[in-house]
């Protein structure tokens, strides 16, 4: 009788013990192994501001919305405009925790600012081409036919697509009269002086053509003196959100961020 008394103490007392749940250091293994606790330490929260060029509207739209829908607690804003602008901006204090250009210069100028947490990644390329109104009313084939076609639109010098153009015009040795010439201060409004303007033709990225469908014309740039930008992403030193900020760098770079951009006709890095 004295056996069986022992045994049963010790069934109550083995019983208790998993019932408590009692670790080593007086934590309960169910709270330790709470679920919710993970899953709350390890969700993105909080909003970032992203400046981005004009020419990534589009894809940094459907990536910005993907990102959200996959974090529902983070919220990010986007800047679009041209690169220099949004880089003199970030010099000059306006918030920004992510940069993404359409060149590399702008981003170089706020690294040699020391104002970059980490250095910057290449996350696609482009290039350039001839846009004119439907139809190509004026039978523009080559980048010679700018010279005499009539008003021409161009980026601003400020801006990576107006400096490009400028490099290819002069790689192909040709001059468009200054009369002539038309600059908007980001590609978006140096396409819309094609769509909605007296432009009859303007020198964009491929990216914008395809995003205006059929509101243009294309006509190709030879490869020979066409110009392949470079687009560099970076998160800014004085990001308020860290840990969102490279959340949304790491997806501009992964795969979903990748397809987004190819899908848009972005080259791969």
């Amino acid at each position: 009788m004295r056996t069986t008394l022992i045994r049963a103490l010790a069934v109550v007392v083995a019983f208790a013990f998993v019932a408590t749940g009692c670790s080593d250091d007086g934590t309960s293994s169910d709270t330790a192994s709470d679920p919710k606790t993970t899953t709350a330490t390890s969700a993105l929260t909080g909003a970032i501001t992203v400046s981005a060029a004009a020419s990534l509207t589009e894809a940094f739209t459907t990536i910005k919305d993907d990102f959200q829908q996959a974090n529902p607690d983070a919220v990010v804003t986007i800047n679009f405009g041209s690169s220099g602008q949004l880089s003199t901006q970030i010099i000059d204090g306006a918030p920004a925790d992510v940069a993404a250009f359409a060149d590399e210069a702008p981003m170089t100028t706020l690294d040699d600012a020391g104002l970059l947490a980490a250095p910057p990644e290449i996350f696609a390329r482009n290039r350039l081409i001839i846009v004119t109104k439907p139809g190509n009313p004026k039978q523009v084939t080559t980048l010679d036919d700018l010279a005499t076609v009539g008003v021409v639109s161009l980026c601003a010098e400020t801006a990576p697509c107006g400096r490009f153009a400028n490099q290819v015009l002069a790689a192909a040795g040709v001059t468009i009269p200054p009369a002539n010439v038309t600059r908007g201060q980001d590609v978006k409004t140096t396409l819309a002086a094609v769509t909605e303007g007296d432009a009859e033709a303007a020198i964009v990225y491929v990216t914008d053509a395809a995003a205006a469908g059929d509101k243009v014309a294309t006509v190709e740039i030879s490869e020979v003196v066409n110009v392949i930008a470079k687009y560099p992403v970076a998160v800014i030193e004085a990001t308020r959100n860290e840990t969102v900020a490279h959340a949304f760098e790491d997806y501009i770079l992964g795969d979903e961020g990748q397809a987004v951009l190819k899908e848009a006709g972005f080259l791969a890095p």
